[in-house]
């Protein structure tokens, strides 16, 4: 940090222990905590009793101030001195197993991090055994200096100021900009398309507003106005309904239009025309009634009559364009403020929802507010229309059945549903689903999480974060709502088993000629299930935790032997359970992660929940991936097969996940286990998938507290070769991604042309989105 902000944060600090101290300028233990916002009680303890020089259980500002001098200015071994006291709890001079094992418990909690106790110990003697070197059974202050040495990132946050030590909330680092960001030649580099469209939209919207006014200019200037506005208003009442035939923009995205106009971006444009209706419609009536206080200053008919009335004969449909003028202004300002980013994050999705279906009420009203407004709509109309009939066509051809479901931690709920026959989609898709017995009208969108490789079903994580998605957790947490139908299970099953026996094959090893599975991709889940100890079976591994019935109790149970199926489903967790809830599903919609296997190099990042159109996708990369690299179960033998795979360029792939907490991880640890298994062996080129896991509520490395546990919880996982946070391979990060080195690292790969794909809260898209303008790599944006 700079001195500028060394001195900003002493200044901090004294305010704050002045405001805390009192008459006698000075502060106890618990004032100390409340000062500098410390979490941690044994980390407030061990600080107040270093910064406490006289021993006198309270610390004055001179003492604070001189502590504070020694870790901004002091040398790196006095801030390793300072640090080393703090771990020494006796003040015996050398650190023993026990006061090791109270420090990272405590790292633990200030992290928020839960391990069992077995874990604990085994974190401690990890980083007691690398640094007691002599094995006398105590670290010395010589031997956890020569410790931390061997972990260069750690020494190189030393230098750090104590501002970053303690981490006081609330103070942030003023970065200038020289260069607005909107004015440098990445971003109009990058956002070409979009800044081209958006200049012919508004010289369309110009052209057409001059267009009229110059057509009615006998009738005065508000008339003028309001004209203009009005043809304006023509034209994006219906443009907002072509940027959402959702079928039409997916068919188009897969042709050479993608290239020219920027459909990936139809959401952001269709609230853009949104605002512009408000703006037009706003200008329009205000424009009408200063045209009705002139007209009721020279006619027989006043301004009341005017504004509420049919008298005066104003519109072609019984003079009521005063009237639906009103009706449609009120209803297009409520839609706006329904549609607010406040209203559909804060819970309340319903309300935009049902406030949105009012634009079929909308068009109607137009229809007979104004005499052209249908030509502009009519051949768009159609096309909706259409769209509309073929969705509820799709969505009510067969019976689809929720078969499956897993509530997760974090309110998420993991539905599996029986996928349609003629199912077909993308990785990365959406789909519209209505579940009868939660809302028998709603309809809401959520991203499919499985490959579209997976044959038989249907994969949907829907976190809970609104009314709908609420009582569909609540739902499944009822024991009394899972009713098991064990004929349609029996008869899916039945199914199963007669489409394998129709593939049969025999595939066998090219090494020691061993019989594999009867499919190849049945030889390859067979690898991965014995490596990991888990069932064989449908779908991606599992990994430990409750399993469904094994193939043989479910034989059993078809022919009538050993105990029903019923009883055997009813031994899974009340957290995981088979089911049979009827839903409808309208899709698969297209997304802009449908390039991502054009592009070379792919950048996954996924914030929470919004990891979910990325598990789709990673499954689907690995299913290509897997098709060329082929294990043997029976042997250690291991080949590629060369097949020329034209859907996908991708020469790396780069998956970031940020959480805030370590629960959150469980949602997909299961998949992300069974992708690090799929390339086990080192490619000669690197990893072509890399993983990279950050924990936003863990203590950063440049966090003074937090720099026993990270060292600790490296030497452990290269012990164990597992993440003990995790339990995956790769290593899980503290604190947040520095963008900055993320993407340098990526571009000194120099892998290709990089392609970043973004999934989750508006806030981190525009960190990143400027991120990538500055080193030239494409941004895209999930929306739907």
């Amino acid at each position: 940090m700079s001195l500028d902000e060394d001195a900003r944060w002493l200044e901090w600090v004294t305010k704050q222990f002045e405001s805390i101290a009192g008459d006698d300028k000075e502060i106890d233990l618990e004032e100390f905590k409340t000062a500098l916002k410390v979490k941690e009680s044994f980390f407030a303890e061990r600080f107040f009793a270093l910064f406490d020089s006289d021993g006198s259980k309270t610390i004055s500002l001179d003492e604070l101030l001189k502590a504070l001098d020694l870790l901004i200015h002091g040398s790196e071994t006095d801030k390793l001195r300072f640090l080393f006291q703090v771990y020494d709890v006796d003040g015996s001079g050398s650190i023993d197993p026990d006061e090791l094992r109270t420090v990272l418990k405590s790292c633990l909690r200030e992290s928020a991090i839960s391990l069992p106790e077995e874990k604990l110990d085994d974190l401690t003697l990890a980083l007691f055994e690398s640094a007691d070197k002599d094995n006398s059974g105590s670290i010395t202050f010589e031997e956890l200096k020569a410790e931390l040495e061997n972990f260069p990132e750690v020494m190189e946050n030393l230098t750090i100021s104590a501002a970053n030590w303690l981490k006081p909330p609330g103070l942030e680092q003023k970065k200038g900009r020289h260069t607005p960001r909107y004015l440098t030649p990445a971003y109009w580099h990058n956002n070409s398309r979009k800044l081209l469209f958006l200049c012919a939209y508004t010289c369309l919207n110009l052209l057409l507003f001059i267009t009229a006014m110059l057509k009615n200019a006998e009738g005065g200037f508000w008339y003028m106005v309001a004209k203009g506005c009005g043809q304006c208003l023509n034209f994006n009442c219906t443009f907002v309904m072509v940027l959402m035939l959702r079928r039409c923009l997916t068919w188009l995205r897969a042709t050479w239009v993608v290239r020219v106009l920027p459909l990936d971006q139809n959401i952001l444009l269709h609230q853009m025309v949104g605002y512009a209706i408000v703006t037009f419609s706003t200008m329009h009536t205000t424009a009408h009634f200063m045209n009705f206080v002139h007209l009721s200053q020279n006619s027989s008919y006043s301004l009341w009559e005017h504004l509420f009335t049919t008298r005066p004969g104003i519109g072609w449909v019984q003079g009521s364009a005063s009237l639906t003028g009103m009706v449609l202004q009120i209803m297009i300002c409520l839609m706006v403020v329904c549609s607010s980013t406040f209203v559909r994050r804060s819970g309340h999705f319903e309300v935009f929802y049902w406030s949105h279906l009012s634009y079929v009420w909308v068009w109607a009203l137009l229809v007979v507010h104004c005499a052209n407004f249908w030509k502009w709509f009519v051949v768009p109309g159609v096309i909706f229309l259409l769209e509309k009939l073929v969705g509820v066509a799709v969505s009510h051809m067969g019976g689809l059945y929720i078969v499956e479901v897993n509530l997760l931690p974090s309110k998420v709920t993991h539905l599996v549903i029986k996928r349609p026959q003629f199912f077909h989609f993308k990785p990365g898709d959406y789909v519209y689903i209505n579940i009868p017995d939660i809302a028998k009208y709603e309809w809401h969108p959520f991203t499919i999480s499985s490959a579209p490789e997976q044959p038989d079903t249907l994969w949907l994580h829907i976190r809970s974060m609104g009314q709908w998605t609420n009582r569909l957790y609540e739902y499944f947490r009822q024991p009394d709502s899972q009713v098991v139908s064990t004929k349609r299970l029996s008869a899916s099953l039945k199914d199963r088993r007669h489409q394998r026996s129709a593939q049969e094959e025999l595939f066998k090893c090219a090494n020691c000629n061993g019989t594999l599975a009867s499919n190849k991709d049945d030889a390859i889940e067979l690898t991965l299930y014995r490596q990991n100890g888990c069932r064989p079976g449908p779908g991606p591994c599992p990994g430990p935790g409750p399993q469904g019935p094994n193939p043989d109790q479910q034989n059993q149970a078809e022919r009538g032997e050993g105990p029903p199926l019923r009883e055997i489903t009813a031994k899974l967790s009340e957290n995981h359970r088979f089911c049979n809830v009827k839903c409808f599903v309208d899709g698969p919609y297209g997304t802009p992660t449908r390039q991502i296997f054009a592009s070379e190099h792919a950048v996954l990042i996924g914030a929470g929940i919004g990891i979910t159109p990325f598990a789709s996708i990673l499954q689907s990369i690995m299913y290509h991936y897997r098709m060329r690299k082929q294990n043997c179960p029976n042997c250690s033998y291991s080949w590629c097969e060369n097949i020329k795979d034209s859907e996908m360029k991708l020469r790396k792939v780069d998956f970031i996940w940020i959480n805030r907490d370590q629960k959150s991880f469980e949602w997909f640890v299961s998949l992300l286990t069974k992708l690090e298994m799929d390339q086990a062996d080192e490619e000669p080129e690197g990893r072509f998938l890399e993983m990279h896991m950050y924990m936003t509520s863990a203590l950063s490395k440049n966090d003074m507290k937090a720099i026993g546990l990270q060292m600790a919880l490296d030497l452990l996982a290269k012990k164990e070769k597992r993440d003990s946070i995790t339990g995956l391979r790769t290593r899980t990060q503290p604190g947040r991604p520095e963008w900055g080195k993320v993407f340098q690292k990526v571009a000194e790969e120099k892998k290709g042309k990089v392609h970043v794909f973004y999934c989750g809260a508006p806030a981190l898209a525009k960190l990143i989105k400027a991120q990538c303008e500055h080193f030239g790599f494409n941004f895209y944006k999930e929306n739907f």
